[in-house]
């Protein structure tokens, strides 16, 4: 990622912001690192949970030919 920083103003519960300055403190970290690591985790978990396309297709194609048997297992 770059590390080119912008600056940004957000809100942000005041117990979790709390307990992120406290890991930060105990881990001798600046809290604008823990924040980049919290977002970068965020957006790999979210990048994650899409199904790959390939596999998106392969359901789709055994979907279309499968439809009838899966209907009658569900039964």
């Amino acid at each position: 990622m770059s590390q080119v920083r912008e600056k940004f103003a957000t809100q942000v519960n005041r117990e979790i912001l709390a307990a992120v300055r406290a890991l930060a403190e105990q881990e001798g970290r600046q809290l604008q690192a823990l924040v980049d690591e919290a977002l970068a985790d965020l957006l790999e978990k979210r990048k994650q949970a899409r199904p790959r396309p390939d596999v998106m297709a392969a359901y789709l194609e055994s979907h279309a030919k499968y439809s009838d048997l899966y209907q009658k297992l569900a039964q």
